[in-house]
């Protein structure tokens, strides 16, 4: 259980103090029969992480709240390995609103079979294209910090923690879920929204994975923007409907 956990990740180094990002060797100390104790951090000498004592529903409060300190507990003391499947589901879930999009704007009923088809092949195009709009969003986040801070990037281990961080934080996008269910009018309101959301949160990850001040993460979040509309207006100068 958490004593398993507690060891593996001791011996990752993968502990961060929630309060001040410093390197921490333990979270707490099991004295047996039940008796725990929250270690200190040397540095800040505030608790490591408060949150090993939360309710999951706190926590994900919590992060929703884009507090820094929710984000280095989930990055940082917890082993979740649900980014890549968060990532596909979230694309999925895009791909399907836009493909929902394309066939309220169509007023063909015909039931043909190469009707279904053609339909169904629209949706493995949204779903194409989404992926490639968010890949050139990432894309210009990683040059961005990589032209003004090399250091942060400079082992893969960085670029995949900055990557999973990323990944992570775009969960917001499962609110796409219900803006497909309910009223389909607020639907382009809704999208707004949810897309402040997710970038809000992924300048938080961004900053707290690399311990960065509030400006740099906006600017890379900034130049992955125009990336990534770069490659919508090259999709509407092919014709296609994204």
């Amino acid at each position: 259980g958490r004593g398993v956990l507690s060891q593996a990740m001791a011996a990752l180094g993968g502990y961060r103090c929630i309060e001040c990002s410093r390197e921490a060797a333990e979270l707490y100390r099991d004295y047996q029969r039940g008796v725990l104790r929250i270690s200190i951090c040397k540095s800040c000498q505030k608790p490591v992480d408060k949150y090993i004592e939360y309710d999951p529903v706190i926590i994900l409060i919590n992060a929703v709240l884009c507090k820094a300190q929710a984000y280095r507990h989930i990055l940082f003391n917890t082993k979740i390995n649900i980014h890549g499947k968060l990532y596909v589901f979230c694309l999925l879930c895009e791909a399907y609103l836009r493909w929902l999009q394309l066939q309220d704007s169509s007023q063909n009923t015909d039931p043909d079979d190469l009707i279904r088809y053609a339909k169904e092949w629209d949706f493995y195009r949204m779903f194409g294209i989404a992926s490639l709009e968010q890949t050139s969003f990432l894309v210009g986040i990683f040059i961005t910090l990589w032209w003004m801070r090399p250091e942060m990037l400079k082992t893969k281990s960085d670029f995949i923690l900055l990557l999973k961080a990323l990944l992570l934080s775009s969960y917001g996008k499962l609110l796409l879920i219900p803006a497909v269910i309910w009223e389909h009018d607020y639907t382009p309101l809704c999208l707004a929204f949810i897309k402040v959301f997710v970038l809000i949160s992924n300048s938080q990850a961004i900053r707290v994975t690399l311990n960065l001040n509030r400006m740099l993460p906006w600017l890379a979040i900034f130049f992955g923007l125009i990336l990534e509309n770069g490659v919508v207006c090259l999709f509407q100068r092919m014709g296609w409907d994204v």
